[in-house]
């Protein structure tokens, strides 16, 4: 079985409040997670312009 993950966490900070930032290997496109105890939740990271921080994705 080949390891094809789509998500690569590339950030993450803290233990109880967590922040973590993935990178989508297929549209390069980067999400922040935040959770702290039982809750959490993922969106879409924005630059200062409210544009998808988007990283290079190598085929």
């Amino acid at each position: 079985m080949t390891d094809n993950k789509r998500f690569e966490k590339t950030y993450s900070q803290g233990a109880i409040n967590v922040i973590e930032i993935w990178v989508d290997r297929q549209t390069g496109v980067n999400y922040v997670f935040h959770c702290s105890g039982n809750a959490g939740g993922m969106t879409v990271l924005l630059d200062r312009n409210g544009n998808p921080v988007i990283t290079p994705v190598e085929n």
